[in-house]
């Protein structure tokens, strides 16, 4: 048996054994989607009583987790998202789920400046010859930043776990504190269908796609009109802060014959075997999502959605009024990126419309923002605004003709009240 080998029994426990090491006061940085160490997690919140003060730091649970469940743990084991989904949203209101929403470029930096993150808690795929871990499909996003700087490390390995590909997706098993062994499903997400808004919108956007894009696309049935809609490129490349079975499908299909590099992925179980075969290479979200490292592609193409649009280009893509409903995340970043690349182009699309509770329609294109409203990005910022009936460009445009350009694109029946509230407002001449 080889020392790496001896080391591991050595350092394999249960999970209850593992989180012994957590004291209170302890900074914890977790995982979650496809990397969810749910029996470590399961076994912290069973030491409730025993600590104070204790952190978990996660995003878009997808496990209904003991410690969101109830405010008994609130001052004990507190539970912060930097992606407000999945069962957050369901166990808000039980009080122990708070939210920070940092661009994803700097979340490595979040968690170590400001919340001083010193344990890093997460799932990974089973060890190589060498004795190396891998952080899987998810977990090199901010894991192994985490790691450089973490005094415990506590891994739970899980034998359905590709081992994904990349220089900062593995760490040596003689750098962990505690192994444990886990096996469970991953969680799948299953691709939804295209609307017909979608369709439109995709229609305008794909003519604007060169051969020899690089593409940075969200999840969603946008975003799959627009992946499946490129089958017939040739020469892409992906730099990606998530990547997608739309993304799979034109890699197999040879429209991808360039790099592809990613944050982390979400999607079904062919995807994660894909990855497991080494087409993608994963990077932290520290350089992914580097405003600077994405401008390095030419013709870079961010494509993203957002929530609603104000008359400016102000854009929110994470909040109705206060009540948040997911994150910033890296749209800026990409906004950002794809303005300083030669030939590149940022998209942020959403349908004209939504309809209310009662059934009554709305704009989603407005005058100004509701109350509470967060600018997920800034119009000095935006480039393409997209809705089923047009683009709207406004990169580096003046209030006017920016006023003019967003009406052009909103809904028919609310083009004139629009017009007349922008009158009124100052924001053009009639």
């Amino acid at each position: 048996m080889s020392d790496w080998r001896e080391e591991y029994q050595r350092k394999l426990v249960s999970p209850d054994e593992a989180v012994r090491c957590i004291e209170s006061g302890d900074q914890v940085f977790t995982y979650a989607q496809a990397a969810m160490p749910v029996a470590l997690m399961e076994a912290l919140a069973r030491r409730k009583d025993e600590l104070r003060d204790v952190t978990v730091y996660g995003a878009n649970t997808m496990y209904p987790y003991s410690i969101l469940q109830s405010s008994d743990y609130r001052g004990k084991i507190n539970y912060a998202t930097f992606f407000f989904q999945g069962y957050e949203h369901q166990y808000f209101d039980r009080g122990n789920v708070s939210i920070i929403s940092p661009h994803f470029s700097r979340l490595a930096k979040c968690l170590s400046d400001v919340y001083h993150v010193n344990v890093l808690m997460m799932e990974v795929a089973p060890p190589d010859e060498e004795g190396y871990l891998y952080f899987g499909i998810v977990g090199t996003a901010a894991g192994w930043d985490v790691a450089q700087k973490a005094d415990k490390i506590i891994l739970q390995i899980n034998r359905k776990q590709p081992r994904a590909h990349g220089y900062h997706n593995r760490i040596h098993i003689r750098d962990v504190t505690w192994l444990t062994e886990c096996d469970q499903p991953l969680p799948e997400y299953l691709q939804p269908e295209s609307s017909e808004v979608d369709r439109k919108i995709s229609e305008l956007i794909l003519p604007m796609i060169p051969d020899g894009a690089t593409l940075q696309l969200g999840l969603g049935g946008l975003s799959n009109a627009i992946g499946y809609g490129l089958k017939d490129r040739r020469n892409l490349s992906i730099h990606t802060e998530m990547y997608s079975d739309s993304m799979m499908y034109l890699a197999k299909r040879g429209a991808i014959s360039g790099k592809q590099v990613a944050g982390f992925a979400q999607g079904s179980q062919a995807l994660y075997d894909y990855i497991s075969e080494g087409h993608v290479e994963f990077m932290p979200l520290s350089i992914i999502n580097d405003p600077v490292e994405i401008s390095k592609n030419d013709n870079m193409i961010s494509i993203n959605t957002c929530i609603m649009a104000d008359l400016t280009g102000q854009v929110c893509s994470e909040s109705i009024g206060f009540r948040q409903y997911s994150g910033t995340g890296g749209q800026l970043d990409f906004v950002r990126g794809a303005a300083m690349s030669k030939g590149g182009k940022s998209f942020l699309c959403l349908s004209s419309t939504r309809t209310d509770k009662q059934g009554k329609r709305h704009s989603k294109i407005t005058v100004d923002f509701p109350k509470g409203a967060v600018v997920t990005t800034p119009r000095s910022d935006v480039m393409y605004i997209v809705t089923e009936y047009g683009i709207a460009d406004l990169y580096l445009r003046s209030i006017e003709d920016r006023v003019h350009a967003m009406i052009s694109i909103a809904h028919p029946d609310f083009r004139k009240e629009l017009h007349e509230q922008a009158v009124q407002n100052g924001l053009i001449r009639d």
